[in-house]
């Protein structure tokens, strides 16, 4: 299965599993439990719309700490790619690039990044949305979470 080509527009991650069906089993029967602990208390009741609000914030952590984890893996394979390619003058201040910059970064080509780094370095791109709009030679990230 060939995968579809990434850009500016087209480089999020959605997977229908977790994104739409997910959210929908676990949000829907919340909302009737909650609905239920209103119209018909019950400590029981109550006890169900806690528990499923805690299911849901499970659900969240086990989606955020994973996300945690890749944004660190990001830096580091960045920082060593910016030490490849970057001139002398630049490779000094790659600890200046925060993490959501490497981010954005990354979806760099080879040939444009050294321009892009010292844009972010002048403090021209500030984030990753901004650094991402900026790419004019897209290099896709097929392996993300």
């Amino acid at each position: 299965m060939s995968q579809q080509p990434q850009s500016f527009e087209h480089h999020a991650k959605m997977v229908p599993g977790y994104h739409q069906l997910a959210t929908a089993l676990l949000v829907l029967p919340t909302l009737y439990f909650a609905w239920t602990a209103i119209t018909d208390f019950s400590l029981g009741a109550l006890a169900t719309v806690v528990f499923a609000f805690g299911v849901i914030v499970a659900g969240l952590y086990a989606r955020l700490f994973p996300l945690g984890v890749q944004d660190r893996v990001i830096r580091l394979e960045e920082q060593l790619r910016l030490a490849r390619l970057l001139p002398e003058q630049l490779r000094g201040r790659v600890d200046e690039i925060t993490t959501d910059q490497l981010i954005g970064l990354r979806f760099a080509s080879d040939d444009e990044l050294p321009k892009l780094v010292g844009r972010v370095l002048a403090g021209e791109l500030k984030d990753r949305k901004s650094i991402k709009a900026a790419i004019q030679n897209w290099r896709p990230d097929h392996q993300r979470i």
